[in-house]
């Protein structure tokens, strides 16, 4: 399994295929507070790197793969800055809005 609980910490290693965004959920579930560790990790699948940008938990270690390392660790990163702050009740998708009730529509 590329999805492991160390501790506190969920360690991310070798290639995580899209069954591991389950069992990434549910460990972020139980305990919103854990980091992921992901200098082990060499690919991430899709559904992975979303609940990754959903969950935005504390990320460790640096990835070897570029992609990884270089633009989603970043990405992750600035959504846990973001989701510190008191205004980030909603998510702010640009010049975008929408919800539920209809489709998007381009706010002025």
């Amino acid at each position: 399994m590329s999805v492991r609980l160390d501790g506190d910490v969920i360690r991310l290693e070798g290639a995580c295929r899209v069954e591991e965004a389950e069992t990434l959920v549910g460990l972020l579930q139980a305990q919103a507070t854990r980091a992921v560790d992901l200098s082990q990790c060499r690919h991430l699948h899709g559904a992975v790197v979303q609940v990754l940008l959903a969950f935005a938990p504390p990320i460790l270690g640096e990835a070897p793969e570029p992609f990884i390392r270089d633009l989603l660790a970043p990405a992750v990163r600035r959504n846990v800055m973001r989701a510190s702050e008191p205004s980030s009740a909603t998510t702010d998708f640009g010049p975008f809005s929408g919800g539920a009730d209809g489709p998007l529509q381009t706010r002025s």
